[in-house]
């Protein structure tokens, strides 16, 4: 399958409300190949949310993006996709990586009239130059280093291993959202993370999130939900985050609003998790009642 975009290298003329960067993966499932990675889960529900959403990308082009095709992509053509098997029982995940994309820098990024309200770096196997938060000081700048905790081991399996430098960049960003199992659940770690930058949530699962900020944590507990499938979950609960909290300027609101998108997300299997409209307005309407 060919890419049938035109507009993917072409200076971005309408200005962008939120921008991904990060790798679209292939996502081989028992039942075939799967368009995946963050930059499909966060772009979709960023459009789901009402805004205008693009993404800069990596991936080879017989990478079937039919499904993100209404969003803004350019993309750096790759021999291979970054290509992941996943294997869940919702609680716990083992992963294989077998191909990696191009990696992505500042150079990648097009022209643009106007920078993006909200940036987000989404890395999913340590594709990304943190370098790119330089590239727009004035947007929202927003982090899921995920992929920044990950290798491969030499039988293609990933293991975590310590982002090394988030000292340097993490400050470097407004919000960021990372899962427990990113950290190996390490408490001093996440601490210090949370002390070094403005806003930082840490999912946990189904049990919900916690957000930091101001030196104050809460914990926003998710609603029981029938189990489908989680890929993903965690990136449309930041794709959430960060709109909310851009939209309110109030990280506890957008940790309620993430919490609950994020939750009904994993009733439904890959990409048809991403948020509806009905479940948008849901979540608004309890979260001013409440």
């Amino acid at each position: 399958m060919h890419h049938q975009k035109n507009n993917r290298d072409i200076e971005i003329q309408h200005p962008l409300d939120y921008l991904v960067i990060g790798h679209l993966t292939a996502d081989l499932t028992d039942s075939g190949t799967r368009l995946g990675g963050t930059a499909a889960f966060s772009g979709l529900t960023a459009q789901a949310l009402g805004l205008r959403t693009g993404i800069i990308t990596s991936c080879s082009a017989h990478l079937d993006i039919k499904p993100i095709n209404s969003l803004w992509i350019k993309i750096k053509e790759a021999e291979y996709s970054t290509t992941f098997k996943n294997i869940s029982d919702g609680v716990n995940r083992q992963q294989y990586l077998y191909h990696v994309a191009k990696r992505l820098t500042i150079d990648d990024i097009p022209k643009m009239l106007q920078p993006p309200k909200i940036l987000h770096l989404g890395p999913v196997a340590n594709e990304i130059d943190a370098n790119i938060l330089d590239r727009f000081p004035g947007s929202l700048k927003c982090l899921t280093p995920q992929g920044w905790f990950r290798k491969r081991n030499l039988h293609d399996q990933v293991e975590l291993q310590l982002w090394k430098d988030w000292n340097k960049h993490l400050p470097r960003a407004d919000a960021a959202v990372i899962s427990i199992e990113d950290v190996r659940r390490d408490e001093d770690l996440i601490s210090k993370m949370a002390y070094s930058i403005p806003v930082f949530a840490v999912t946990e699962n189904y049990l919900g999130a916690r957000v930091y900020w101001h030196n104050d944590a809460r914990f926003f507990s998710a609603p029981e939900v029938k189990y489908a499938d989680d890929t993903g979950a965690g990136d449309i609960f930041a794709a959430a985050f960060f709109y909310r909290y851009f939209m309110t300027k109030d990280p506890w609101e957008a940790g309620r609003f993430a919490v609950q998108l994020a939750s009904w997300s994993v009733s439904r299997c890959h990409l048809e998790s991403i948020p509806t409209a009905e479940e948008i307005v849901k979540t608004k309407h309890e979260l001013m009642e409440g």
